[in-house]
């Protein structure tokens, strides 16, 4: 069995992540996080949060609708160009998405070609319908938003479920400037669900209908950059690929050489290849700055953040680093009529965007910590995102044993440690099924913690076990699960 099918075995044997509304049939592109893959999710967001947060001290997080108006995808654009193109099978109507379709065949991108040219390069590769194999008979535009109506019939209104985040910080610009002193640069954050229909949603929660985006917009006079401190990252080394090139080692300063960004865009790139540093994905991540057919029309700068995956043995897309301009603002005051210029001034701010998507990287996270040990497979998840900090176990359910590690489990829990009891199985056991889903702790309880008021903390990854004085547990976990 290959590394992809057993993370998916492991995934759905303890309930981490599985299929939506399951004994109704589910619906392809849609899925659950169970009781532990809904904690690794919130410990990831609560990591994004504190970090890009603190980057500026004019940056705030808001909380935006999921549904928006007609006007709104008007104003972005999304009515006119958020479309696939889509390879539509001559004989069962299957619908695949041409460009995926064809580096699935050949192994290479081909984003931003033409519906043409996709059509040409089907039928010189004599490609044909995964589902009955007959020919593609062309190209379709295939419309990703999901609509929706509003209100009833004497007032309905034409509404969206919002295909991404960043439509919220926008339209709530100029009341969240002026609520905050009409200071510049201006950071709105959002953590939510974003939909988008998507033609062959496939890989688990790599593409899916509904998923969480973390996003970060960084509003700012185009004439006055922020201020930043560029030489503490000048020196950073990440893996960098300009388009159509292998990628490479290289100082942040050269990526300045090569991308021609300015240094406090360059800044916030290396925050966020810090961040994923920081999430313990650094060996697995590059770079890779998109060409001009690939990136978003919108975007004078485009990268994207990748991480090698070792279910699919290529590199997978899971954030983007978006110079916007002010293409937004100047859409939604065009369309809405209400000027989105800076009071007193005669420009709209520019928008660098930050942008991730969640429930890849907690794929990605679960794909490369999957390991295999002595008792099978597990998750060698970081401690800081791992769904418990430690298992609880008393070694045998006799002689008050049970009562004590109950009492040490409330004490840690008073002290902010997430923790958990197991009692049932041999003690191997219980190790084994806390591995599986990524605890990076197990302490035992046994008949000499009764006199010496110790406990025994055994470790995940290495096996190396410590006694540790119950007085002393709570520091002693803080510090080791803060690694």
């Amino acid at each position: 069995m290959g590394h992809y099918e057993t993370l998916q075995e492991l995934l759905l044997k303890r309930a981490i992540v599985y299929p939506n509304s399951e004994p109704h049939g589910p619906v392809a592109g849609f899925y659950d996080y169970g009781s532990v893959g809904s904690e690794i999710k919130r410990r990831l967001e609560g990591e994004w949060r504190s970090f890009f947060l603190s980057l500026g001290d004019n940056f705030h997080e808001i909380d935006s609708c999921l549904i928006m108006p007609q006007s709104v995808f008007k104003a972005s654009g999304h009515l006119e160009h958020f479309k696939d193109p889509a390879a539509v099978c001559g004989k069962c109507g299957t619908k695949r998405k041409a460009d995926e379709l064809m580096e699935e065949a050949l192994g290479e991108k081909f984003e931003g070609l033409s519906a043409q040219e996709l059509d040409e390069l089907i039928k010189k590769h004599k490609l044909v319908c995964p589902k009955c194999k007959s020919k593609f008979k062309g190209i379709e535009p295939f419309t990703l938003m999901f609509p929706l109506e509003a209100g009833a019939a004497e007032n309905k209104a034409a509404v969206y479920l919002r295909p991404e985040t960043a439509q919220g910080p926008f339209t709530a610009f100029k009341r969240e400037f002026r609520a905050n002193r009409e200071r510049l640069p201006l950071g709105l954050a959002i953590i939510g669900k974003a939909f988008r229909n998507e033609i062959s949603p496939r890989q688990l929660t790599i593409r899916t209908r509904e998923f969480t985006q973390a996003e970060l917009q960084i509003f700012f006079d185009p004439k006055a950059a922020p201020e930043v401190d560029y030489k503490s990252i000048k020196k950073k080394k990440v893996l960098f690929a300009l388009p159509g090139k292998k990628e490479k080692s290289m100082a942040i300063d050269e990526v300045k050489k090569a991308t021609k960004m300015p240094e406090f865009m360059l800044y916030y790139l290396a925050k966020d290849w810090e961040w994923m540093e920081y999430l313990g994905l650094g060996k697995c991540l590059r770079l890779a700055q998109l060409s001009e057919e690939e990136k978003a029309f919108y975007n004078k700068y485009h990268l994207d953040l990748e991480i090698k995956m070792p279910s699919f043995d290529k590199w997978v897309e899971v954030a983007g680093f978006h110079y916007r301009t002010d293409h937004d603002l100047k859409g939604h005051q065009k369309v809405s009529g209400q000027k989105m210029l800076v009071p007193g001034k005669d420009y709209n701010p520019h928008v660098l965007e930050l942008s991730f998507g969640v429930d890849r990287l907690v794929f990605a996270l679960l794909d490369t910590s999957l390991k295999e040990g002595k008792e099978g497979w597990y998750f060698a998840l970081p401690p800081r995102l791992a769904p418990f900090d430690a298992g609880v176990y008393p070694l045998v359910n006799k002689e008050s044993l049970p009562e004590k590690a109950r009492a040490i489990l409330q004490t840690l829990r008073g002290d902010g440690i997430k923790v958990f009891f197991d009692g049932g199985g041999s003690i191997g056991r219980r190790y084994a099924r806390a591995d599986e889903i990524g605890v990076p702790f197990g302490i035992t309880i046994d008949f000499d913690s009764l006199k010496d008021k110790s406990v025994t903390v055994r470790d995940r990854d290495t096996q190396k076990q410590d006694r540790v004085k119950i007085s002393d547990l709570s520091g002693y976990l803080w510090k080791r699960k803060s690694v």
